[in-house]
């Protein structure tokens, strides 16, 4: 599955399935850290950043693309400011 072929439902997987990582797992602890979800397999990486993730993946040869959350966070990143 290549960038293009990302789709909405592949978003709303990889919500769902963070959605479940939350429900069985305490994630107190990874409060602010980066999550990469891979909503085909059901994977989970975490990670300081999305580039860290990124790193880890490539180690492992892993290149499907990815769902990117901040745990914790209603939005990974937010672009302006309110005054």
């Amino acid at each position: 599955m290549g960038r293009s072929n990302w789709t909405k439902a592949d978003s709303v997987k990889a919500k769902q399935i963070w959605a479940q990582y939350q429900r069985q797992h305490n994630v107190a602890d990874r409060v602010g850290q980066t999550v990469g979800i891979d909503p085909q397999s059901g994977q989970i990486w975490f990670g300081e950043s999305i580039r860290d993730i990124v790193l880890q993946r490539d180690a492992e040869d892993m290149k499907s693309p990815l769902f990117f959350e901040r745990v914790g966070s209603e939005t990974y990143l937010r672009k302006g400011c309110r005054q």
